[in-house]
């Protein structure tokens, strides 16, 4: 298997990523939900039968940069976004996994940080290998 390297999870932001496109409307996504902090919807190539992906609106690479420059308000918008989420979509009962990729070795392919969230089945060990 050939996988593609990750991107470094570091500043500077990347205006041009696919996520940030989806924010300004250039590129279509199929919405879950969206507030003032965050969006969330489906994934294009899922890996489980649900597979949500959520952002923060804001210009972060990862969870680093994150927790360093954003507001208050940013990091407690999205986090309650994340959780709102899995219970707008009723994963609460049998369960979810949540997932963020942060640079090359997790293979973090988009630099704006976002959360996968899977759900739908069992989804077997935490790291394969």
């Amino acid at each position: 298997m050939n996988l593609k390297p990750g991107v470094s999870g570091k500043p500077p932001y990347d205006d041009q990523n696919v996520f940030a496109r989806i924010l300004r409307g250039e590129i279509p996504c199929r919405t879950v939900f969206e507030d003032a902090f965050a969006l969330a919807f489906h994934d294009i190539n899922p890996q489980a039968p649900h597979h949500v992906l959520v952002i923060p609106k804001g210009r972060y690479v990862a969870f680093a940069d994150f927790a360093a420059n954003a507001s208050e308000a940013e990091i407690a918008g999205f986090i309650r976004a994340v959780g709102h989420v899995a219970r707008l979509l009723g994963f609460e009962d049998s369960g979810y996994r949540l997932l963020a990729n942060m640079g090359p070795d997790s293979h973090q392919e988009v630099p704006h940080l976002h959360v996968h969230i899977f759900a739908g089945r069992p989804l077997g060990p935490m790291l394969a290998g």
